[in-house]
């Protein structure tokens, strides 16, 4: 049978609409997880490689720490591919003293979209990710808990289990935005999305506070870390004394006023 003009532009158009959404669907999914690219506009703060762990790190010199410069976070071998890595195992962060040794971002920001891959050599390894060196995205090997691995620290568990286990890279793709203010007032809390090895595992999560005290980051000793300021921070990985090895680490600024971190 025959079809109507009209009738057959229709099915046309909404076939393509399918065929939009799916390609865009597919797009997003493919920005995420080990081996990813930055995306336009990204900037690329961490190859593996010594020459741009001091170009683009510094250590966070809180009230802990305890290491010198030049930062010691030993350059090594990616026992999968080959290629250069770096291990979060500095001499100071031993016996877990985070704080000690924890590096940072010299560059400082408020919303931001951010991709950090990572390598567990051994079980039970321990580091750990803060979005503006403030609210802890959790590395820990061996604890399913809302103080173990991809949990908004001590506060949301995440939705599904997409660890890769040791001995295999893994991947936090985040979209970060900053509390907001009026006049000095917190008026919105932070939030963000987080992809894990391409799973979304947090959508627009609310952050309460900074855990861990004044040795864990920016405003950790305000307030019991309740104290939340208007002061942007750094992408900060954490020091502990294990084998959790860094690469492809990016980053891209965003502006998300009056928008969702969902992505």
């Amino acid at each position: 049978m025959l079809l109507k003009p009209t009738i057959q532009r229709f099915l046309t158009n909404s076939a393509m609409a399918i065929l939009l959404i799916v390609a865009i669907s597919i797009s997003a999914y493919a920005q995420t997880g080990v081996g990813v690219k930055p995306i336009k506009g990204a900037k690329l703060l961490l190859d593996g490689t010594e020459k741009m762990l001091h170009k683009n790190w510094e250590y966070w010199e809180g009230p802990r720490f305890s290491s010198t410069l030049p930062i010691k976070w030993p350059a090594t071998t990616d026992p999968v591919d080959g290629g250069p890595v770096i291990s979060s195992n500095d001499p100071a962060g031993a016996g877990g003293k985070y704080g000690a040794a924890d590096i940072v971002t010299k560059t400082k920001y408020r919303d931001f979209r951010a991709h950090v891959e990572f390598f567990v050599k051994d079980p039970g390894g321990n580091s750990g990710v803060y979005l503006q060196n403030r609210y802890e995205i959790q590395i820990l090997d061996g604890d399913n808990t809302n103080h173990g691995m991809a949990a908004i620290i001590n506060e949301k568990t995440p939705s599904t289990d997409a660890y890769n286990g040791t001995g295999k890279w893994n991947a936090y793709d985040i979209v970060f935005k900053a509390a907001r203010f009026e006049n000095g007032v917190l008026t919105e809390k932070a939030r963000t999305t987080i992809y894990f090895n391409g799973v979304k595992i947090h959508e627009d999560e609310p952050i309460q506070q900074v855990w861990g005290g004044p040795n864990s980051g920016i405003d950790g000793g305000n307030d019991g870390g309740k104290g939340i300021t208007d002061t942007p921070g750094g992408l900060k990985l954490q020091a502990e004394g294990h084998d959790v090895f860094y690469r492809n680490i990016w980053i891209k600024k965003l502006d998300l006023d009056g928008k969702s971190t969902d992505f």
